[in-house]
């Protein structure tokens, strides 16, 4: 077979496209693949589909494609422009690109892979030698192709929660459909007007704001007021783990205003705020010893232990009656961090006990954001927020680009 017919048939394309020089140059390591239609070449009207028309002008184009072996590789070929009788002149789209990108659909797939898997934008281009505000456009168009194709037509479950993109108050809103483990929408910024953009994005990929039976969110004021008015049919259930992040947050400022007179305590913070069974040696020991004896950070740990009991109840009757005698114990305690925190489980109840019907958590969100905060590190921060909601969907969207797969993994190694 000729060399030529063979990158042919490698790079997929059929007639009347030829491939009709092959080059590489050993000087700058990089391999040149020349493809051109003869004379009298007839392409259909990109507007309208109509067949045979006449070619009426060509402009040369390049376009990157995947390194051969370690070179880089460059597609040359003249885009013809045809002359249709109904649509005038119209340059044809070439079958190995997306109009007006310098790379070729593989290329595109291969940097796609590559983020998927783990690297940044910043190494991709390293890797392929090419800037990367390059990469970042080819990510931002495959992510908004893929949204815009989605369906939101069978959502019933969310979760929302926010998550830093810079040091400040810099923050993004994500919402992730519960049962699909997908992540739906990412919008910037934190308030009430985060639900709002949310509705009109469910509703604009088929949703219905009446259909979203369950919400999972933390008790922020802002989340609460946009679904109350914006998701007029929605139970709130207030994640456990914020809850017990507020549990926490009580103790620990039990343990600060009381170290002050009580020097044991210092040095003790995770001691009260770690489970029992995720004590180091040193920890346990100092545990075992402090948890005897008569601090109020002490009683204020026995009130967050049996708060967190609480969520091991089968019943959401039997949930309430424990609930009821934890709070008059909370509210009679004399400690004033553990009262405040037992009034905010009173102004939010409702949500509270809703989860013994919902049982649903933000544990695949504070996952997901782990994952944020781990590529945020990789990347060392995101230029913009737009470009943390394009990573936010690459790693838990779960989108269809339509394109080849790679096993990235083979070709990072």
């Amino acid at each position: 077979m000729h060399s030529h017919e063979l990158f042919r048939l490698a790079l997929g394309v059929e007639e009347p496209w030829r491939v009709t020089e092959v080059a590489f140059s050993e000087a700058e390591g990089r391999l040149d693949i020349r493809l051109d239609f003869p004379p009298g070449s007839r392409f259909c009207c990109p507007e309208c589909g109509e067949g045979r028309c006449a070619v009426h002008d060509s402009r040369e184009r390049t376009w990157r494609h995947l390194n051969f072996f370690q070179h880089e590789t460059q597609l040359h070929a003249r885009q013809p422009r045809v002359r249709c009788s109904k649509h005038g002149v119209k340059t044809v789209e070439v079958p190995w690109a997306r109009p007006h990108i310098g790379f070729t659909l593989l290329m595109e797939a291969f940097i796609l892979a590559l983020v998927e898997n783990g690297m940044t934008p910043k190494q991709v281009g390293r890797v392929i030698g090419e800037h990367d505000t390059r990469i970042w456009r080819v990510l931002q168009h495959y992510v908004d192709k893929a949204r815009a194709e989605a369906d939101y037509s069978s959502v019933t479950a969310i979760g929302l929660d926010e998550t830093s993109r810079a040091k400040g108050h810099n923050y993004i809103t994500v919402f992730m459909e519960v049962d699909a483990a997908r992540a739906l929408f990412v919008t910037e910024g934190r308030d009430a007007r985060t639900v709002r953009r949310f509705r009109q994005d469910l509703e604009a990929h088929g949703g219905k704001a009446e259909q979203v039976e369950e919400a999972c969110l933390d008790m922020s004021p802002a989340y609460i007021c946009g679904l109350e008015q914006e998701f007029l049919r929605t139970q709130m259930t207030f994640d456990p783990f914020h809850l017990m992040k507020l549990m926490n947050a009580a103790v620990d400022e039990v343990r600060r205003q009381e170290q002050k007179g009580r020097p044991e305590l210092k040095k003790t913070r995770y001691v009260w705020l770690k489970n029992e069974w995720n004590h180091t040696r040193r920890e346990a020991e100092a545990f075992n010893r402090l948890r005897a004896s008569k601090l109020k950070t002490a009683r204020a740990w026995l009130l967050k232990s049996v708060f967190q009991d609480f969520f091991a109840e089968d019943e959401p009757e039997e949930a309430e009656g424990m609930l009821k005698r934890w709070y008059y114990w909370a509210t009679h305690s004399r400690l004033e961090p553990m009262v405040e925190a037992a009034r905010t489980i009173k102004r939010h109840w409702k949500g509270v006990l809703r989860w013994f019907t919902s049982r649903i958590t933000n544990g695949l969100l504070e996952a997901v954001n782990g994952l944020i905060q781990a590529a945020k590190a990789k990347a060392r921060g995101y230029r913009s927020s737009k470009y943390l909601a394009t990573m936010v969907y690459l790693i838990a969207g779960k989108l269809d680009f339509g394109l080849p797969r790679f096993p990235a993994a083979a070709h990072t190694k």
